[in-house]
């Protein structure tokens, strides 16, 4: 019921996860990531468990096809099932059940991997593939959202559309970006805006944020009030 795409970016460590479906909040049940790890895609009659089982397999060093043999092993609706994922040195494997409904497919590349069924055809995923290499200038987020368009103008979703999703982490245990559409007649396009206020609301305020590299953040309250005022705000700490 989704296509999606996972991929590795070596010059940032990035590890992201682009989809969209036509059902409900395709964000909450499809993509994983992990820092230093990979990225994970679960769809077609989702589980979410495998996300997380695949991305432990990985971590302990197993690569992204036995981890995703490992995680599948257990479960007796793999027929069902579809699985993609991408670790660290950049390879990647895919697992499309012998159910799920047609048109389903598996590609794989070098860093990065797409997967789809219920789709209107493979150009979905050919065209998908297709944008994601050719516009290597764009950011790893943009660039993502780029190969999904080219899925869409392709057919995409044979049903229509609902939801999209973009979770992408580099450094931390947490994403840097996790923006979901949850039900829109265009989630693409709105998930093209969510991406737009991310790089001038939050983008910016990373550096500053709790890391790994810095436990506490930015905690001078002269200096963040200062930034306040300069944005015209009149908000004060407790002192």
């Amino acid at each position: 019921m989704t296509w999606s795409i996972v991929a590795h970016d070596p010059a940032t460590g990035a590890f992201a996860v682009a989809v969209t479906t036509c059902a409900f909040a395709v964000g909450a049940s499809c993509p994983f990531v992990r820092s230093g790890v990979g990225a994970v895609s679960t769809q077609s009659i989702t589980n979410r468990y495998l996300g997380p089982a695949v991305l432990d397999g990985m971590q302990r060093g197993l690569s992204p096809t036995a981890a995703i043999e490992s995680a599948l092993a257990g479960d007796e609706g793999r027929g069902l099932r579809q699985i993609h994922a991408v670790d660290r040195h950049g390879r990647s494997a895919a697992w499309t059940g012998k159910n799920c409904v047609e048109w389903c497919g598996d590609r794989a590349g070098h860093g990065f991997s797409v997967a789809g069924n219920m789709l209107a055809g493979e150009a979905v995923l050919t065209d998908t593939i297709a944008a994601f290499v050719t516009r290597d200038d764009l950011p790893m987020p943009e660039r993502l959202l780029a190969a999904l368009d080219a899925g869409d103008a392709a057919g995409g979703d044979r049903r229509g559309r609902q939801s999209a999703a973009l979770l992408l982490t580099t450094t931390e245990d947490f994403p840097d970006i996790n923006l979901r559409v949850d039900d829109h007649a265009e989630p693409l396009e709105e998930l093209r805006r969510l991406l737009g206020i991310w790089r001038r609301d939050r983008e910016p305020g990373l550096r500053d944020q709790p890391r790994k590299a810095n436990p506490s953040g930015w905690i001078d309250i002269d200096a963040i009030e200062a930034a306040w005022a300069r944005r015209g705000s009149t908000l004060r700490f407790r002192r």
